[in-house]
């Protein structure tokens, strides 16, 4: 049974299934962003347990990047089994291959800023009103001053000054034609919280989470595991290392960290120690200072 006595994670839980049942309230067709990601994982089962013992009423949304780690894509069609859902996937190469989007080139290419087209196009094609993500406001400092309604125009970008007050937890959710929102249950959680709720709901997570001996290559100080998308470079040694990864994405830049910590506890001690951000390792967010500000602008998340 779980363990009910961690109030604080109470009032997380019935908070953001406050925000997922007023998300199905308010829209007509919304939709969950679901990268195999820690987060989207925790957001998805609250989903189960918001509209327990019906089906999650909103498909799953994963834009596929094609360069991601078997195991997440096996965690997630796993997932979506295990449940029922509805899996829609949007395909960067897809939108690649269709002139969509221009592959970038050189030595740090990235399909990482590709996947803004392949989520608008996603969304447009689903007629989606509302996307619900796993952002939460002490990941990164452009998801700080996010709302949990959060407001994008008819060309999926986000601007502050359209923004809606959110005043005793009443969300406004109204849009004009073509625009839709980003909602954000998650957005009091912490990185600790997010842990110990797993830990308390017993929530199966990717292998890639926990501390693993695997061969990696250390690239401009993040060290990214070697695969069929990463192999060593001219004056780069490829070694083992026993790693984790704290996040989530495209295998060519999620980076790792060095790790012993092979279950939840370890985890959480892990995690309670450390004093860089999740993100901290993440190669495209290193490109700028204003990285994931220009993206979320864009309409990234």
């Amino acid at each position: 049974m779980p363990d009910y006595t961690v109030t604080h994670l109470n009032q997380l839980e019935s908070e953001a299934i406050f925000v997922l049942r007023e998300t199905a309230a308010q829209f007509e067709r919304p939709v969950l962003l679901f990268s195999g990601g820690k987060d989207s994982i925790v957001m998805t089962y609250l989903a189960r347990k918001a509209f327990w013992p019906a089906r999650i009423p909103f498909p799953l949304l994963h834009v596929d990047t094609g360069h991601n780690f078997p195991e997440t894509i096996d965690y997630r069609d796993n997932l979506v089994a295990e449940l029922g859902a509805n899996l829609v996937v949007g395909s960067v190469q897809k939108a690649i291959d269709e002139g969509r989007v221009v592959e970038e080139k050189g030595a740090n290419a990235s399909r990482n800023s590709l996947q803004i087209q392949t989520l608008l196009d996603a969304l447009e094609d689903g007629q989606y009103d509302a996307a619900l993500g796993g952002g939460r406001r002490d990941e990164e400092k452009a998801r700080a001053k996010e709302r949990f309604f959060s407001h994008r125009d008819e060309f999926g970008q986000w601007d502050p000054k359209n923004q809606r007050p959110e005043l005793w937890n009443i969300f406004n959710g109204r849009m004009s034609p073509g625009e839709h929102f980003r909602v954000f249950p998650l957005s009091n959680w912490t990185e600790m919280d997010v842990w110990q709720y797993m830990k308390r709901e017993n929530i199966d997570l990717p292998s890639l989470y926990y501390a693993h001996d695997r061969e990696v290559v250390v690239r401009n100080g993040t060290i990214l595991a070697v695969s069929e998308f990463v192999q060593p470079r001219d004056g780069e040694t490829a070694e083992t290392k026993r790693i984790r990864f704290r996040t989530m994405g495209d295998a060519t830049i999620t980076g790792a960290v060095e790790s012993e910590a092979s279950t939840m506890d370890q985890i959480i001690e892990e995690v309670a120690a450390a004093r860089e951000t999740e993100r901290g390792n993440r190669a495209d967010d290193k490109r700028s200072e204003s990285a994931m500000e220009d993206r979320k602008k864009q309409g990234y998340f």
